[in-house]
């Protein structure tokens, strides 16, 4: 019996020590600077963020933020998004929701398409070949497959592609799991929390318009990227798991 007791004492020191050396932590954590173009916001931790207007080959228009997405996202969070089209085929939404001090902002992928009614068909990590500047960017992308219910009752498959990446402060990559091995990293090591942020682009698409649907969202990630994003060294490409 007072084996139990001293294991449960020894347990609860550990908690509040545990507790204690956290709270010590973020006391003198430091939030790092933004890995995309980014203007602070008096008052605010959130910053404004854009993706830009003029992209050749497409025209474009801003989606504002849903009621959804509002009550979602911690307060310090920085987002944007936009709807780019080109050759009257669907359209291409690129979003970018960046971390501030609150982790929470950015989630794992496999959780939100799920949610939303997407089957992830298949995954690969491809190098797009940027516009104008020597760099190939690492990326996700997921081929996406959707059954929805049309007004006159018939089932219909969409299928869609959505490709993204996790950009910070010198660091970059298309993985989940990479950022948060260096995002604790960078903060046991130096105390400071990266400002990560996650960029996506989705599109919708028939069947069989797979490769096609591709090729333009690498197009647009060509032309747009280099206008908003701090490019960093060449990361090591590791596949989503």
């Amino acid at each position: 019996m007072k084996n139990k007791w001293l294991i449960f004492s020894i347990a609860l020191i550990l908690i509040a020590g545990t507790a204690v050396a956290l709270a010590e932590f973020r006391a003198h954590q430091k939030l790092g600077k933004p890995g995309i173009k980014a203007t602070p916001i008096p008052g605010q931790v959130a910053m404004q963020i854009e993706l830009p207007e003029n992209v050749p080959g497409f025209t474009s228009t801003n989606v504002p933020e849903s009621d959804v997405e509002l009550g979602y996202f911690p307060k310090d969070t920085s987002y944007i998004r936009r709807s780019y089209q080109t050759d009257g085929a669907p359209p291409i939404f690129a979003t970018i929701v960046m971390m501030g001090a609150d982790r929470t902002s950015i989630h794992k992928p496999d959780y939100c398409l799920p949610g939303q009614g997407w089957q992830i068909t298949k995954k690969s990590v491809v190098k797009v070949p940027l516009a104008s500047v020597n760099y190939e960017l690492p990326v996700s992308v997921w081929r996406l497959s959707n059954s929805l219910q049309a007004p006159d009752g018939r089932v219909q498959t969409i299928h869609g592609i959505y490709v993204f990446w996790f950009v910070a402060d010198n660091e970059q990559t298309p993985s989940f799991y990479q950022r948060l091995w260096w995002l604790t990293r960078d903060m046991v090591s130096t105390g400071v929390l990266q400002r990560w942020a996650y960029v996506s682009y989705f599109t919708p698409c028939e069947p069989g318009q797979e490769d096609a649907a591709v090729e333009r969202v690498k197009k647009l990630i060509s032309e747009s990227v280099p206008q908003f994003q701090l490019l960093p060294p060449p990361a090591t490409v590791i596949a989503p798991r």
